[in-house]
């Protein structure tokens, strides 16, 4: 079945010629409507700049409206409520008096603690991580977590070990602790143990552990660097 432009160009039989007027016809009526669009459109554009080409579309109403804003990503981010470490530790009764006598500032009022702050419990603030040094070589000595409670944060957590250091990893408390075989020099342990803790109910357990052994041949000299190569023609 052939199309009603086909129809309409094509035939000569009966009615031929009026169908072809016809056709002529519409294609002046639509030049004019499009000289009397284009007349309006310009007219539009001045004066009070109101619109009177009638009714936007829809489509430019969609395009002309900003489009809805997306959740900040920091929106869903608890505000990191800042804390006296030196205070928790001090004010800690789980603590106890030999390590809170011997923190001391390494050089004016700079103590050996590193601070943390993360979501682990799923509280309305941040969890706090404390880790406690050693001013010379900074040798982890304990770590502690505290957990909001009322006006005051609680010790929900705690490792007192040589060599111990706490972390947060997306929402896990990960517990490194230097293993030292006997003669092992500070700066080279043997090994470490990774331990991953996870909130559940209202304390924290074990979730994971991994145990890495280091190369005895590292930093002691055990093994010589590669041969060096003389260049050629020398």
């Amino acid at each position: 079945m052939r199309g009603l432009g086909a129809r309409i160009d094509g035939d000569d039989g009966p009615g031929g010629p009026r169908r072809r007027t016809f056709k002529a016809a519409s294609i002046t009526a639509v030049a004019v409507l499009a000289a009397v669009g284009v007349s309006l459109t310009a007219c539009s554009t001045g004066g009070t700049g109101s619109r009177d080409e009638g009714a936007a579309r829809a489509d430019e109403v969609a395009s002309a409206a900003p489009a809805p804003s997306s959740p900040s990503a920091s929106s869903s981010q608890m505000p990191a409520k800042r804390v006296d470490p030196i205070a928790l530790i001090k004010g800690d009764p789980k603590i106890g008096s030999r390590l809170k006598d011997d923190l001391k500032p390494c050089v004016a009022d700079a103590y050996p603690v590193d601070t943390s702050y993360g979501n682990m419990t799923g509280g309305t603030a941040p969890d706090v991580v404390v880790n406690v040094m050693t001013c010379g070589d900074a040798v982890g000595i304990g770590t502690y977590v505290y957990r909001e409670n009322g006006d005051g944060y609680k010790n929900v957590f705690m490792v007192e070990d040589a060599a111990v250091y706490a972390t947060i990893d997306r929402g896990d408390l990960v517990v490194t602790k230097q293993v030292y075989a006997k003669g092992d020099p500070v700066a080279y342990p043997s090994g470490e143990d990774v331990i991953t803790y996870r909130w559940a109910g209202n304390k924290f357990s074990q979730h994971d552990w991994v145990h890495n052994d280091y190369s005895r041949a590292v930093g002691d000299g055990g093994i010589d660097g590669p041969a060096t190569v003389a260049p050629s023609g020398s």
